[in-house]
């Protein structure tokens, strides 16, 4: 059967694109097509020239509808996580797990196992920020967690988890050789972040083989004239970067600072959390953002969508360049390679949304969901 969405701008690969149709066939797009052209078979869906872009996709985020995956992990907290993200929008994310004892990472690990089979489809997989990282550099995870990752432990996990690993966040300035070239073997995402290193420190290890830095400018050093850490290197050797584009953890100016620096490498992550009463990590929302119960500035309370808005709205960034920081810099770090784009041949998973950036409609699968408050469909 095949389905056409017609009447709407397609925000695809830094283009924006009207008077066309996609095409869906068995959860893929089979076509871009004139609108004159749609197949006289296909289901036609007026999208009310709403914008329609690839699925956002979220690589860092610890929980959401009051599920905190990342701290109290079960099978139950991710499809809450996939329920509620897809209402926002996000065809994809990993759920993330903090710093935590070893006891929590195997709970994470058995979940994302027992769900693989359940999962409709948004869930990618885990990604490990911890424990791995430098104490000196901790922010909000608790130092008493934080170690040094051994080739034995590493090797458990990876092995144990059976390939629902997919990140992990660590200070490579602290790890044994024989650790990152493991991991990289693994087809693992490195990622440095909770980072001490200097600047020639990350010279050394960014590209070679780390390919990713963690929420730029947070838990690591500031640049500084005659000390100019991590940050500069990071400018220089160009990894894919992520970012909280929420005006909290990071001030919009430096963004901006960011993207010139850092291109088609810089992409948005939500880093979100939910509030929890238990657990190791217990965050507080205090109206803009979350933070444990010393006032530690945590999780952010951002969506993907929402970040998007605000690198147009706040940072100057064009709209459809916004979108391929939540959709095809992310999908090109994860090796997502029929993702992240509206082409024949990629995945039919979309995002609706309004010229104010308001989420409309999702597509998974090439099946639409959409919210009970609005149904642009007709």
């Amino acid at each position: 059967m095949l389905t056409a969405l017609y009447n709407t701008i397609i925000v695809s690969n830094g283009n924006l694109t009207a008077g066309k149709a996609v095409i869906l066939k068995a959860g893929k797009i089979d076509a871009i097509v004139n609108e004159a052209e749609i197949p006289a078979d296909a289901e036609r869906i007026n999208l009310n020239l709403a914008l329609l872009a690839p699925g956002l996709i979220d690589l860092q985020i610890y929980g959401a509808g009051g599920s905190l995956f990342g701290g109290l992990p079960s099978t139950q907290a991710l499809q809450q996580m996939e329920t509620t993200l897809l209402q926002q929008g996000c065809t994809g994310f990993l759920a993330t797990v903090a710093t935590n004892s070893d006891e929590v990472v195997l709970k994470a690990i058995a979940a994302a196992k027992a769900y693989r089979s359940k999962s409709i489809g948004n869930f990618l997989g885990l990604h490990l920020e911890g424990p791995y990282l430098n104490a000196a550099r901790k922010g909000a995870h608790p130092a008493k967690y934080i170690k040094k990752a051994t080739l034995n432990e590493v090797k458990h996990w990876i092995e144990l988890a059976n390939g629902e690993i997919k990140m992990i966040t660590l200070a490579p300035e602290l790890q044994d050789q024989e650790v990152i070239d493991y991991l990289h073997q693994q087809n693992i995402i490195l990622s440095s972040g909770h980072s001490d290193a200097t600047y020639v420190q990350g010279k050394a290890f960014l590209n070679k083989p780390v390919q990713a830095v963690t929420h730029l400018y947070n838990a690591m050093p500031p640049m500084h004239h005659r000390e100019p850490g991590i940050i500069p290197a990071i400018f220089e050797e160009r990894p894919y970067t992520s970012i909280v584009a929420d005006g909290i953890h990071v001030n919009f100016t430096m963004i901006a600072l960011a993207k010139r620096q850092l291109g088609n490498k810089l992409f948005l992550i939500t880093d979100a959390v939910t509030e929890a009463t238990e657990g190791t990590y217990q965050h507080q929302f205090t109206g803009d953002r979350y933070t444990m119960p010393d006032g530690t500035l945590s999780g952010s309370a951002l969506t993907m969508l929402n970040a998007v808005k605000n690198c147009v709205n706040k940072v100057g960034i064009d709209m459809p360049e916004a979108i391929n920081m939540a959709t095809l810099y992310p999908a090109q770090l994860a090796a997502l390679t029929s993702k992240g784009k509206v082409e024949a041949g990629y995945d039919a998973d979309l995002i609706i949304f309004d010229p104010e950036f308001n989420f409309l409609s999702s597509v998974l699968n090439g099946t639409l969901h959409h919210t009970n408050k609005i149904n642009p469909i007709i």
